[in-house]
């Protein structure tokens, strides 16, 4: 029977549902053809690939009409080109959205005037903090999206920015019990494991443990053409951590507290030793038109108060921070100078 309950589905459903999703078109091939003439010649899918009793296929297609620029020269030229091209979305990793943010305050630019809408976060995690700084600077609406060398890119955000929808043409998920290796229950949290289906060619693998911690869900609350794809939300577990006179600093957790903070433009984080004794020091640029020395003075309380330990604030001229972090893939926040 088909959705309704009484009718089976059929080709003229198909192209009215298809339709309805936003496909520009739809119809129905031979598998037979497919076969012969494989869409992609250089990475052909054929149906027999999928089953040798497959006898023909559902075929849709939707225009993207859209010009993509990849921009590898350094900070300034970029800053220069989203004022000369105009851009509608900007697609890169939030930390070196954040870096753009910063120096393009340093030379009095306004990004949140400017064209862009979207910004299309990938290549690191993206906490909720991350994700409203980046919202302020750039004036644009954040999606994430998940993917890795090992696969591919396979899953974005919606709308809802419920999850990543995970596309499971590309990519077979389980996710599992990190001790039994037995699949766990819909929303509870596991280990995700991922069987690529389309970019194994070369190095095929089978049950690739990615060791992030997820829950999965079958289905969201976004009603759009990607709502057919399951939900993946990662739990954002991270073993990156300080222990600092005997107190655990969870990376993460101090980047969130950091970046929640609206008179930070940017920072890093270094446990040294000063004297014999370990330390925890931040160094800060503050925005523009915030008293340093006052803002460095609640920092201060703010941090003892949250992760009890009373740490070494450093204030920055803006821009210093975006000159060190220019030639690092990802921006080096944290690191350990005790020696």
């Amino acid at each position: 029977m088909g959705p309704s309950g009484t009718k089976a589905i059929d080709a003229a459903w198909v192209k009215r549902r298809a339709r309805e999703l936003g496909a520009d078109l739809v119809g129905i091939a031979s598998a037979r053809t497919l076969n012969a003439f494989p869409p992609d010649p250089r990475w052909p899918q054929t149906p027999e690939g999928i089953s040798p009793y497959c006898k023909s296929n559902i075929v849709i297609v939707q225009r993207i009409p859209v010009g993509a620029f990849r921009c590898k020269t350094n900070t300034p030229v970029q800053l220069e080109l989203l004022q000369t091209l105009k851009p509608t979305v900007w697609m890169g990793m939030s930390g070196y959205g954040l870096h753009l943010a910063n120096l393009a305050e340093q030379q009095g630019l306004d990004l949140a005037g400017g064209t862009v809408e979207r910004i299309l976060s990938t290549a690191e995690p993206l906490s909720d903090a991350k994700r409203a700084k980046l919202a302020r600077h750039w004036g644009a609406k954040v999606y994430d999206s998940f993917g890795m060398t090992e696969v591919t890119m396979m899953g974005a955000e919606s709308e809802r920015a419920e999850g990543f929808h995970i596309w499971t043409d590309l990519a077979f998920i389980q996710v599992l019990d990190p001790k039994t290796l037995l699949p766990v229950a819909e929303g509870a949290e596991g280990t995700l494991v991922v069987t690529p289906l389309f970019t194994n060619n070369a190095t095929p693998f089978l049950r690739w443990g990615t060791g992030d911690i997820v829950r999965y869900r079958e289905h969201g609350e976004h009603d759009g053409p990607f709502s057919v794809f399951p939900l993946i939300k990662h739990a954002h577990r991270t073993a990156g951590f300080f222990k600092v006179r005997g107190i655990n600093i969870n990376h993460a957790e101090f980047e969130d507290f950091m970046f929640a903070d609206r008179e930070v433009g940017d920072f890093k984080a270094e446990a040294v030793s000063t004297g014999g004794l370990d330390a925890l020091r931040v160094s800060v640029e503050f925005r523009r038109g915030v008293d340093g020395a006052a803002a460095a003075a609640v920092m201060t309380a703010r941090t003892k108060a949250s992760f009890e330990i009373t740490p070494e604030i450093v204030v920055l001229e803006t821009g210093t921070l975006a000159r060190e972090f220019e030639a690092a893939v990802k921006a080096p926040r944290f690191m350990d100078r005790r020696t």
